[in-house]
């Protein structure tokens, strides 16, 4: 959520700052707006909508100039308007700041500064940190340690760009809870200048330390040919869970190997239990991943949500394993929680597609996936590469635990060895998805039910539709639809029926019955072989036939497709959904 870009140098600042602007859309935003040094005076463009609309701006009222910042918000603190937009700057117009965060107690220090004769443009909290460093200036003698100071006096989770026409050859960027390619740390800034960039903590004292090479290229990001950022990246899912787990496995030795895992096989051994935690997709796969442990590591395991966890003071100790999921490793609320774990002597393990970001940093272990960038607001090859390295760990445990033997160990990696091939099979029926998406995309409310390990998977496509198509939908398991969402089926209500043919199927049978005595629209995703599903369901999607734990994967692509093809359908904004964003940085 949010972007933050700043350039200093020699060349025109403006359409530099624009372009990684635009590299950062997906993040998701609601507002736009630079600020760049022209002609010894620093000018502001901004306007609430997409960047194309401050282009337009910068194109009636054009500004360039050596040293600039830029912003994309995503509102927390006031509507999404031209006066809450980034950058705000102090009384004087002269100290420019550009915030991604929240401060927590921005509110006493802004009735301090209004006391003392500030006025204030807007209902943001960054604000304030325009007028803070105005009011430590003249104390401070310099942007630096004026910053320094003011960062000083606020609370809160954040990533801040300064600037000032007074020192026109230097950008200061400060963060605590995010992360970068130099990576700062909670509780220190940086000091850019033409000649280099110095770090060092808000105590002042200096920071060495190297650069974090990032594993793709931006041609990665680029659509490649396909229409949307969100269907280029359902199709990269083979080579993604590919990626996941190529180096890591042995189908001779049935052994799993996670080099970062920073834990001893002892260290495994004397686990009581597993705790995951995690948000939205992240939850669901973590759902799954109970499945994936239980089974496969035979270690109890429990899911919880990240953003509650920490409020109910969780019992974990040394002997809980807590695992942590969040692809850009970057969440909020999941990092909340894992320094609660932490707290409490719980060792951390990360699941996140970011090298080198928060979540990496804060846990004992990493378990990376290596799904490349992903644009598309939408979770998609990052949440079945998510799963991709649960099953890895579930596997390790097992091996490490003695739960699973080496014949079952070669037998579920060759297992995994196929499921890039399943998922391209299940690609290949995007037409029949195409065609469902069709008859069933005015339709306001969805059910989706699933039972077992597919029940996470009816709850992912519940999200994803509701993400890209603003239609109603919810995720039940399948036996819980006589406790309360039975009364809503009808025939305007299109229910969702996900029928592996696995112990689960006898049930799912029996509830599809109670749809139809309803009238209920049902749609059924079944197996090649099911000839059964086509005399009860009015529409059925085929899914390859895949081992039991591995075909909730496979059964995720065509949700992913039917949630797609709907919002494309509805003239949705598919990549960047409406008040969505991609990493959600506050709680």
């Amino acid at each position: 959520m949010c972007g933050i870009v700043g350039y200093i140098g020699t060349q025109g600042a403006t359409g530099i700052i624009l372009e990684g602007l635009k590299r950062l859309e997906y993040r998701g935003y609601d507002s736009a707006g630079v600020a760049v040094l022209a002609d010894g005076v620093l000018q502001v463009r901004r306007s609430p909508g997409r960047i194309r609309n401050l282009e337009t701006i910068l194109r009636d009222r054009p500004l360039d100039g050596p040293l600039g910042i830029g912003h994309t918000r995503w509102a927390t603190h006031g509507r999404p308007s031209e006066e809450n937009a980034h950058p705000h700057t102090d009384c004087t117009g002269s100290i420019v700041v550009v915030h991604n965060g929240i401060l927590e107690n921005y509110l006493p220090i802004k009735q301090r500064l209004m006391a003392e004769g500030h006025t204030f443009k807007s209902e943001t909290d960054t604000e304030v940190l325009a007028h803070l460093v105005e009011h430590h200036w003249p104390a401070a003698g310099g942007l630096g340690e004026a910053v320094r100071r003011s960062l000083g006096e606020v609370r809160g989770a954040y990533a801040v760009g300064v600037v000032s026409d007074r020192e026109p050859d230097a950008l200061v960027a400060a963060k605590t809870g995010a992360g970068g390619v130099v990576i700062l740390e909670d509780d220190e800034m940086a000091v850019v200048t033409r000649t280099g960039v110095r770090l060092l903590t808000l105590a002042g004292r200096p920071v060495e330390r190297s650069v974090t090479r990032i594993l793709w290229d931006p041609i990665m990001a680029e659509k490649g040919g396909y229409r949307h950022f969100m269907l280029k990246e359902i199709y990269e899912q083979p080579r993604a869970i590919t990626d996941t787990f190529r180096g890591r496995i042995s189908p001779e030795t049935g052994d799993c190997y996670l080099a970062d895992l920073n834990l001893t096989a002892d260290d495994l051994r004397a686990f009581a239990r597993v705790v995951l935690v995690a948000c939205g997709t992240s939850y669901h796969a973590a759902l799954l991943g109970r499945h994936l442990l239980e089974r496969l590591a035979g270690i109890p395991a429990e899911t919880d949500i990240g953003s509650e966890f920490r409020y109910r003071d969780p019992l974990v100790g040394p002997d809980t394993l807590v695992v942590a999921l969040s692809q850009s490793g970057e969440t909020a609320d999941t990092l909340g929680a894992v320094r609660t774990a932490r707290a409490k002597g719980a060792p951390v393990v990360a699941i996140s597609n970011v090298v080198g970001s928060a979540l990496a940093r804060e846990a004992h272990g990493v378990v990376y996936t290596h799904a490349g960038p992903e644009i598309g607001v939408a979770s998609t090859k990052t949440f079945t590469a998510t799963v991709t390295a649960l099953e890895l760990l579930a596997l390790h445990l097992g091996r490490v635990r003695g739960t699973l033997s080496a014949s079952d160990g070669r037998a579920r990696l060759l297992e995994l060895l196929e499921l890039p091939r399943l998922i391209e099979a299940a690609l290949a029926r995007e037409d029949e998805v195409a065609e469902l998406a069709r008859r069933v995309f005015q339709h306001r409310d969805f059910l989706y039910l699933g039972r077992g390990p597919h029940f996470p998977i009816a709850l992912e496509g519940a999200l994803k539709l509701k993400e890209l198509s603003y239609i109603h939908a919810e995720g039940y398991a399948g036996g819980e639809m006589k406790h309360g969402p039975i009364a809503l089926i009808d025939e305007a209500m299109p229910v969702v029926a996900l029928m592996p043919g696995d112990q689960s199927y006898d049930r799912m049978l029996a509830n599809i019955e109670e749809v139809r005595a309803r009238d209920g629209l049902l749609i059924a995703l079944a197996g090649e072989a099911d000839e059964l599903i086509a005399t009860k369901a009015a529409h059925v999607l085929r899914v390859p036939t895949a081992p039991e734990l591995l075909s909730p994967v496979v059964f995720s692509v065509p949700l992913q497709l039917l949630a797609y093809h709907v919002a494309v359908r509805r003239g949705c904004d598919v990549d960047q959904p409406r008040n969505l964003a991609k990493s959600v940085t506050v709680e």
